[in-house]
């Protein structure tokens, strides 16, 4: 039986400054990004929903709140690593959408295949 491996504090705090680097596959090329953990008080802050808010501003605004929260997340590596810069907040609204929904869902730890969503 394999020993479990345990995260100690310190480890989990130097996430927040620790540039991770990623790969994934987008169209038969691979796509190299960056991207920081971020604190509490680095998350962006947004004044909530109105309960009454249509399925769809209930869609908008989370998509909004992911959005920023990953450009947030790569911009801070970016800063911390300006050499592994690939994606910025400039580029990042420029990018195919697959491409951006197999980021945020890398960075998130969300691991699915998102094209399917977008085929006709």
């Amino acid at each position: 039986m394999t020993e479990k491996e345990i995260w100690s504090i310190e480890e989990l705090v130097s996430l927040t400054d620790t540039v991770q680097k990623e790969e994934i596959d987008f169209k038969g090329k691979q796509m190299q990004f960056q991207y920081c953990e971020l604190s509490e008080e680095e998350e962006p802050k947004f004044v909530p929903l109105d309960e009454s808010a249509t399925e769809q501003e209930k869609l908008d605004f989370y998509t909004k709140v992911g959005t920023e929260r990953i450009v947030k997340m790569i911009e801070k590596a970016n800063k911390l690593n300006e050499k592994g810069s690939t994606i910025t907040e400039e580029n990042w609204g420029k990018l195919p959408t697959t491409l951006r929904y197999l980021i945020g869902n890398k960075i998130m730890g969300v691991e699915q295949d998102v094209t399917a969503n977008f085929t006709l």
